[in-house]
């Protein structure tokens, strides 16, 4: 029963993407923050800062990794960050923007945070994007994927520390256009963040010579049968195939795979959120030979992710997730930041955060583009067997 619970418990970490509806919703009450002794955000040296994560319903897990990521940077760090004894006060985002919104609004509102971290569902972060941008409190989001979020929904008050749908995409299509000698079939579930990693890969692959040899939008949480789409794939004379998946639908989508033949036949590609943590561990070996982009793997061999794997293991009694990195590197950043910080405003702490340069983080080092979304490396990665543990294998840089 343990195991299972493992299982099911990764599983649910893995599906990061889910609930990526572009909305706003009309926001209440807009409170000023300040870092200095007698306003928001502590008193003397101390800041408060907000942590706003699900700890409760689907994303939990997602939620709990975060929290640790953070917990461990400052943990590390003697409990301050930028020379300042730290106070966190965490709140539950929940699964939806009814109930993230509130959450994230109460930390700035009463808890007077100096700055907020965390949101995994995408339609809360660009929910709060107003309520942020009017508060003049800086939103660190740690997960969220929407490419609105830094793109057309962007503001001087909301930076991102994981990554854009687009991106992670579009990372792997000049690789795949390189590789495969033919056309690619293209693949996803029918909602926001499919469209976007496909539509990122796409416009990235056929700039680089790549040709579409078909492409299907399968009923998103409503497919577990992927024969018919299987079968068209085979019929196409497809040499490759793009997909994105996660959770259970990538569990799903990758066993199916290899049981209908194509696995040997006709090479899968994919965002790293096919073949992420949990996913992989149920996917085992049907997974093998399946090759991703994603901005992080616990196998990166480097001195810095070696550290960082070495202290999450002997911390938290498990390895780290990409989830664990995007808040570990949001408490870098805000070490960076309130370092730097000149005066005692959130519109100071915003401005702070576009000086903190590169960060040395276990996913390799990066720093903010002009559009505060993190400037990345991407790596190709391969599932393989290692010593009986399946692993997603680092293969090389994409660029």
């Amino acid at each position: 029963m343990g195991a299972l619970c493992a299982v099911l418990r990764s599983l649910r970490r893995s599906a990061t993407i889910s609930g990526l509806a572009v909305g706003a919703l009309a926001l209440a009450g807009c409170a000023g923050s300040s870092l200095g002794p007698s306003g928001a955000g502590g008193s003397g040296d101390e800041v408060t800062l907000g942590l706003l994560v699900p700890l409760s319903g689907v994303y939990a897990p997602l939620g709990e990794d975060m929290r640790d990521g953070f917990r461990l940077y400052l943990d590390q760090h003697g409990g301050r960050l930028g020379g300042r004894t730290v106070k966190v006060v965490t709140a539950d985002e929940g699964e939806t923007p009814q109930t993230g919104v509130p959450a994230a609004q109460k930390l700035v509102t009463q808890d007077r945070a100096a700055a907020v971290v965390g949101v995994v569902n995408s339609a809360t972060a660009l929910g709060l994007r107003d309520f942020f941008h009017e508060s003049k409190v800086p939103l660190l989001v740690a997960n969220a994927g929407a490419d609105a979020i830094t793109g057309d929904r962007g503001s001087p008050y909301v930076w991102r520390t994981s990554f854009a749908n687009g991106k992670v995409g579009a990372a792997l299509g000049p690789a795949v256009a390189d590789e495969v000698d033919g056309g690619v079939y293209l693949i996803t579930a029918d909602y926001a963040a499919g469209r976007e990693m496909v539509g990122g890969f796409r416009k990235a692959f056929t700039a680089a010579g790549g040709k579409v040899a078909g492409e299907k939008y399968t009923p998103f949480g409503k497919t577990q049968d992927y024969q018919p789409y299987l079968s068209a794939i085979r019929s196409s004379g497809a040499k490759a195939v793009f997909s994105f998946y996660a959770g259970a639908e990538a569990v799903n989508f990758v066993k199916q795979y290899k049981q209908f033949g194509l696995a040997d036949k006709i090479p899968l590609y994919g965002t790293g959120f096919l073949t992420e943590g949990g996913v992989l561990s149920a996917q085992g070996a049907a997974a093998v030979g399946v090759k991703t982009s994603l901005h992080y793997s616990t196998e990166l061999d480097t001195p810095a992710n070696k550290a960082f794997v070495d202290a999450y293991r002997k911390k938290y009694n498990e390895a780290p997730t990409v989830y664990s990195v995007q808040a570990y590197d949001a408490a870098a950043v805000l070490d960076k930041a309130l370092a730097k910080a000149t005066g005692a405003t959130g519109e100071d702490l915003a401005k702070a955060l576009g000086q903190v340069g590169t960060i040395d983080s276990p996913r390799g080092p990066w720093s903010f583009d002009a559009q505060h979304d993190a400037q990345q490396k991407y790596y190709l990665r391969e599932v393989r067997s290692d010593g009986g543990a399946i692993v997603n294998a680092v293969v090389r840089e994409l660029g």
